[in-house]
This record gives C-alpha cells, sequence and structure tokens, in this order.
C-alpha cells in the first residue's frame, strides 16, 4: 500500500507509508472490536434484567392438588409491563407443556441446552417479526409424577442496541479526532528524524569541487554512520585517483616532450643553410628513431589506458592462454633474432587442460607482448653470452592454477626497485634502453582485470648476472577457466 507515490523512491515517503499503513489498517479493526464489546457492555444489565424477572416468575408455580399452576398477582404484572420502547413477553407451561400463563408463541429454548432445573438460558430469537432476547428457567415442583415447568421472559432488543450505539460513539468519535493528530505527530517527528541526512546533504553541496577530505563521522547518527563511512572511502578512492591522473599527466608530458622536442631539433638542423648530404641523413636518421620513440610512446599509454579503463565492462570469453602465448613470442621472434637473442617457448600446449582462462585475449596478449618486450629490452646479448629469454606456461587443473613465466639471463632487477618497476614511467637507473616505462604498470593492471598476481625475482640466484623472472598467477574456477 504507497499512500505517497512518486516516479522516484524517497526515504521520508517508504518509512511515513510503513508507520501509517498498519495505523489505518488498525482502524477498522478497533472499530470491530469496539462493536463486539459495546454489544457486550450494552446487553449485561438487560440480561440481569431478564434472569431478575424469570426468576421472580418461577417463584409464582405453585401445586395445588397436584397439579402445576401459576397465578401472577398485580404488583408483578407491573414488572413486566414495557416501556415506550422495548415489549416485554413471558411464558409458563407446566411439565406437560401446557400454557399456565402467558404468550404462546414465545420461542422455545434451544434444543441442544440441557435442561437443568434452577438455571436461568439466555439465547437471541425473533418473536412477532422483532429481535428479541429470551431467558428461560425449568422450575422444579412437588408435584408427583411431572416434569419441570417452564418459565421464559422476552424483551426486544431496541434499548440495548441504543445503549450499544452509544457506547460505540462515546468510544470511536474519539479516536478519529486523535487519528488526524496521530497522523500530523508523526509527519513532524520524521521531518525532524531525517534533518541529519539534510545537513549532510547540504555540508556535501556546499564543498569546493576540490575539497575531498573525509565527512565528520560522528556528527551523525548511528544508523547513517555506515552510509557515511562507505562515502568516504569513495573519496578516498576519488583522492588517489585523481593523484595518479595528475601524475601520469604530468610523467606523460615529461615523455612525449623529449623525442618531440628532438624532433624539432633535428628539423631544425636539416633546414640550417650549408648543410651536406651527409648531415641531412643523420639528421633524418635522428628524426625516426625519434619519431618511433614518440609512436611507443604513445602506444603504451593508449594500452595502459584501455587497461585501466575497462574494469569489469571488458568483454570475457573463454581464452586458451598457450595459445596466446605462443603467437605472441612468434611475433617477437624477429625482434629476438635482430638483437642475437635466443627467444623461445616451453609449457603447455594449446588445448591442454588448465590452460583456458575466463578473460579478454586482447589484454591478454597485450600482457604476453608486453612482458617479452621489457625482457628484449633488457637482456644483452654478446657472442661470449647469448641472451636467452623463455616464455613458459605451468598449467596445474587439479590445482585450478594456471602460471605464465617470463624468464631471461639478463642482469636482473636491484631490490629497491622490484616493487618501483610497477610504477609509470618508472625506469631503472644506468639503463640505455629506449623505452616508456610503461610495459611492467600495464602488464599489472591487465593481471589486475583478470585477478591475477605478479611478482618478478631473480632466474637463478648466486650467479651473475642473476637474470630476472616474471611470474603472472591465475586462479581458475572449476570449469578450468579464470574466476574474472
Amino acid at each position: 500500500m504507497k499512500l505517497f507515490q512518486r516516479a522516484q523512491r524517497s526515504l521520508f515517503g517508504e518509512i511515513l507509508d510503513w508507520m501509517l499503513t498498519p495505523l489505518l489498517l488498525l482502524v477498522p479493526v478497533s472499530i470491530g472490536v469496539t462493536w463486539l464489546v459495546a454489544q457486550g457492555i450494552a446487553n449485561a444489565p438487560y440480561d440481569r434484567a431478564l434472569e431478575y424477572n424469570v426468576q421472580t416468575l418461577a417463584r409464582l408455580v405453585t401445586v395445588q392438588n397436584g397439579r402445576q399452576q401459576f397465578l401472577l398477582p398485580q404488583p408483578a404484572r407491573e414488572i413486566l409491563r414495557g416501556d415506550e420502547t422495548d415489549l416485554v413477553y413471558y411464558q409458563v407451561l407446566d411439565g406437560q407443556g401446557t400454557l399456565l400463563g402467558g404468550e404462546r408463541d414465545v420461542p422455545a429454548p434451544l434444543t441442544d441446552e440441557p435442561q437443568m432445573p434452577g438455571t436461568v438460558y439466555l439465547h437471541d430469537a425473533a418473536m412477532r417479526g422483532r429481535p428479541v432476547r429470551v431467558a428461560s428457567l425449568w422450575v422444579n415442583t412437588d408435584a408427583p409424577a411431572t416434569h419441570p415447568a417452564l418459565v421464559q421472559v422476552a424483551e426486544t432488543r431496541n434499548k440495548q442496541s441504543i445503549l450499544a450505539a452509544e457506547i460505540i460513539k462515546g468510544v470511536l468519535l474519539p479516536q478519529f479526532a486523535i487519528l488526524p493528530l496521530a497522523v500530523l505527530l508523526i509527519w513532524l517527528a520524521l521531518v525532524r528524524g531525517i534533518k541529519p541526512l539534510s545537513a549532510i546533504e547540504a555540508r556535501i553541496r556546499e564543498r569546493r569541487p576540490d575539497d575531498l577530505s573525509p565527512l565528520d563521522e560522528s556528527a551523525v547518527p548511528l544508523e547513517v554512520a555506515p552510509l557515511v563511512s562507505s562515502v568516504n572511502e569513495l573519496l578516498n578512492k576519488l583522492h588517489d585517483s585523481m593523484a595518479t591522473q595528475k601524475r601520469f599527466l604530468a610523467d606523460a608530458a615529461h615523455q612525449l616532450k623529449t623525442p618531440l622536442a628532438g624532433l624539432r631539433m633535428q628539423a631544425d638542423l636539416a633546414q640550417r643553410e650549408g648543410a651536406n648530404e651527409q648531415e641531412l641523413k643523420q639528421s633524418l636518421k635522428q628524426i625516426g628513431r625519434a619519431s618511433v620513440r614518440a609512436t611507443h610512446t604513445v602506444n603504451q599509454l593508449l594500452s595502459l589506458a584501455r587497461a585501466e579503463g575497462s574494469g569489469s565492462g571488458i568483454g570475457r570469453q573463454t581464452c586458451d592462454l598457450a595459445k596466446i602465448t605462443i603467437e605472441a613470442v612468434r611475433e617477437a621472434v624477429p625482434r629476438a633474432i635482430e638483437k642475437r637473442i635466443d627467444l623461445g617457448y616451453d609449457g603447455a600446449q594449446a588445448g591442454a587442460p588448465g590452460v583456458l582462462l575466463h578473460g579478454n585475449p586482447t589484454l591478454l596478449k597485450e600482457l604476453v607482448r608486453n612482458l617479452v618486450d621489457n625482457a628484449i629490452n633488457y637482456t644483452p646479448s654478446t657472442p661470449n653470452r647469448p641472451g636467452v629469454i623463455t616464455a613458459r606456461l605451468l598449467a596445474d587443473p587439479f590445482g585450478r592454477v594456471a602460471v605464465l613465466q617470463l624468464e631471461d639471463n639478463g642482469p636482473g632487477i636491484a631490490e629497491v626497485d622490484r616493487e618501483r618497476v610497477f610504477e609509470p614511467f618508472y625506469r631503472v637507473l644506468g639503463t640505455e634502453v629506449d623505452g616508456s616505462g610503461l610495459g611492467l604498470p600495464i602488464v599489472r593492471e591487465i593481471a589486475r582485470q583478470h585477478r591475477a598476481t605478479v611478482r618478478h625475482e631473480d632466474a637463478h640466484p648466486g650467479q651473475h648476472p642473476p637474470g630476472t623472472r616474471f611470474s603472472v598467477r591465475f586462479e581458475l574456477d572449476e570449469d578450468g577457466a579464470t574466476e574474472g
């Protein structure tokens, strides 16, 4: 039952509905109970009068010459006289059912009532088209071989109905007067009760757009505190997100500024007067390198933005991680050959048990490609010590785990840099490798989208160089696909 129906749900209206609906439903129940109680109260004094009258008439039943007789003196007739509102009838029958006095058409007692002399029985009936209340009493006499005599007094019920109506009016009219007052008090109490929510709304509305400080949880009611706590958590996440975006934009601008400045400088050098053919070729070569670096940086930025913006809305399907890994390795082989690096794949084959993941194939291939590119960039290769990179997929269908590993024999990562390498644009000092510093952050973000974890360690502990091993651990569900 919606008393206050709106297009949008209202907390005030919901609470008011739940409070007023039971109150209004109790009104007809209260009327019914009041009517029953009023009927009982109105009947009680008239029932006692009927009992008195029938007991008085019973004392007038006597036995003469072995026969039951009834003689009604004038004072007793005055007692039975009706008033302007109701009529009183009586009936006296001997043990054989012979009428000794009164009206013959007084309704008979209920047949299922036991005939216990000395006990007055009351029941409702109709006489001459009008409802009556009948009192019946069986009277034992000393007449031999006779049954108890029956004495009955019946009275119409006009006075009872009038009295019951007066009682109902006296009880219900104050209730109908109090009901609007109760509704008003409930309304005012609700207005007062939701004021803290309005205060919170006002405080949030008055804030500056850049004010993401937490709300004061101690100034709100206990029931609203969880909501305020959730809002504070959201504000903290927004603060961290905005800080990350600002840092990301600043770093991106810095990273793009260097190749763009190089492009402009080389273009100016190529346009200077007196430049010979060799100098022009050198300038064009530098312009080409700078453009490749800028293109790579932009592509990496787009990949990171796509990974971070995917969230729960990425298109997911059943993917073969072994097939994706093998394809990414094959695509990187020409670049590895150019750097004289031995790049290979070892592990579970496509279609093997435990290699199926529920995820986005494009993002998963981007993850593998970035791990392979990172290994190629930072793995030196010389005739005396050729570079070796191995991609490996370990599948455990019984433990419902799949682990992707990328292992190289490069210089490894120092302990102080092992966590920072996942920060955007961070590059280990002392390396002369061209890169954007976005490959590993992209790997971690894509892994997070698939509820996987990334860790790295020395591939050959105790050796020099120790090499690096990156491991991406995917948790599988019962069907062999990731839970993500």
